[in-house]
């Protein structure tokens, strides 16, 4: 395929190919999404003509400068998949040609892996086992993929009814966390709302009392926040699970608190963090862009892995390397058989979510906690809803958060003063 080479300013030319377009693909209404406006963007300044799913016409990506057209597709991710690969195809057949595919949350992520077969007629995506991104999505999958690897992960447990969480409750250490075992519970009737910080054993019997006769959580050893230091990774993966960006950075602030979307982040050089990721990847044989949680934790000295999310996290626009190279980038360079500049990643670079981070802040200087290891001043600044040469679509944030996310924010905010017993991290993050 031809096309230009389209050029960065103070990064040299990136061999992108313009024939190919890029499609966000997100499923749920979640229209104030950060990361679906970085990747039309990233892709977009290139010269790569940008389309996306959207709620309405109203939402920050649909009036981004850099997008060609929004497909205006509202969905819960609770369709059956039949109706949802049908519906990609119908846009791939409006787009007329070979289209990569990014996706932003895991339902899309499981769905394009699960049907690669169909999708594979118009669109262009990494290809891996068709199994393995719901396992990576699933804490229990995760879990036992951790253990059969050798990777450290927190101590965990499944219990299967109420009987065998009275049983647990005995021998348990507390506090602990709950969390849904499954990603996808947040579309349906979750057991819990996100990330539940568990005090007591009495506390845990009376929550589990109204999570049925089988209980949809994993019950999890709690890491505190002054042991422990939450680490990000983000990369790309070709066909042979080989990395062709991989980043590493620390999470400064996240909003709800310690337990939800990164709303403050910096890059910053860990080898070994690198190591353990790109060693875990080859292992499971996964290829495409991933964006992992870990918490390190003092204590033992280890990395743990939290989270795998198989596909674009909402913060990887603080990601880049000195060739100018992001994961969304390399993923469509590789795809359309190109090569992948190499390039050191800019480290010190910082990444602001700004209509979250200034609660995040607040609550966190309330905490005393600091983040270990972020520098004191920042390389670069890259802000998630704010660009000069596409400023609607922070307007329309603007716009669509200051009312309802007033509200919200205000309710998130009473939760964390009590503890931050309750929260749900937003959905594609």
């Amino acid at each position: 395929m031809g096309g230009p080479v389209a050029r960065k300013s103070g990064n040299g030319p990136i061999p992108v190919d313009r024939d190919v377009p890029g499609l966000i693909v997100k499923f749920g209404g979640y229209p104030l999404h950060h990361g679906g406006v970085g990747a039309i963007r990233s892709l977009g300044r290139l010269g790569v003509p940008m389309y996306a799913i959207t709620e309405d016409r109203y939402t920050p990506a649909a009036v981004s400068r850099y997008l060609r057209r929004a497909f205006v597709w509202p969905t819960t991710g609770t369709e059956e998949p039949e109706e949802l690969v049908e519906g990609l195809l119908r846009i791939g057949r409006s787009i007329g040609r070979p289209t990569v595919l990014v996706p932003t949350d895991e339902e899309a992520a499981v769905l394009i892996a699960e049907h690669q077969g169909e999708l594979a007629e118009r669109f262009l995506f990494p290809r891996v086992d068709a199994e393995l991104p719901r396992r990576l999505a699933s804490k229990q999958g995760l879990h036992e993929l951790c253990a059969e690897h050798g990777i450290p992960s927190p101590a965990a447990a499944f219990p299967q009814s109420y009987e065998e969480i009275e049983r647990f409750a005995e021998r348990a250490r507390f506090p602990l966390v709950a969390k849904n075992r499954e990603a996808f519970e947040r579309r349906r009737r979750p057991a819990v709302n996100g990330t539940t910080r568990i005090a007591t054993r009495e506390g845990l019997l009376r929550l589990a009392r109204d999570w049925g006769e089988r209980p949809g959580v994993i019950l999890q050893d709690y890491l505190p926040r002054e042991d422990a230091e939450d680490w990000i990774v983000h990369a790309y993966f070709d066909a042979h699970s080989m990395p062709r960006a991989l980043f590493t950075g620390v999470k400064v602030r996240s909003w709800p608190p310690h337990a939800g979307m990164t709303a403050n982040a910096y890059i910053v050089d860990n080898p070994e963090l690198a190591d353990l990721a790109a060693r875990f990847i080859k292992q499971i044989g996964f290829s495409g862009v991933v964006d992992l949680d870990l918490r390190f934790d003092r204590r033992d000295g280890q990395y743990k892995l939290l989270d795998f999310n198989p596909r674009m996290g909402a913060q990887f626009r603080l990601f880049e390397s000195e060739a100018g190279i992001d994961v969304v980038r390399a993923m469509h360079l590789d795809l359309t058989g190109r090569s992948v500049p190499e390039g050191e990643q800019l480290t010190g670079r910082r990444y602001i979510v700004e209509n979250i981070d200034l609660p995040a802040l607040l609550a966190y200087r309330r905490s005393g906690y600091t983040t270990p290891h972020a520098p004191a001043h920042a390389s670069g600044t890259e802000l998630a809803w704010l660009a000069g040469d596409d400023p609607l679509p922070f307007l329309t944030m603007l716009a669509r958060f200051v009312r309802p996310g007033a509200n919200h924010l205000c309710q998130l905010w009473r939760t964390s003063r009590r503890g931050s017993t309750h929260v749900r991290p937003p959905v594609g993050n």
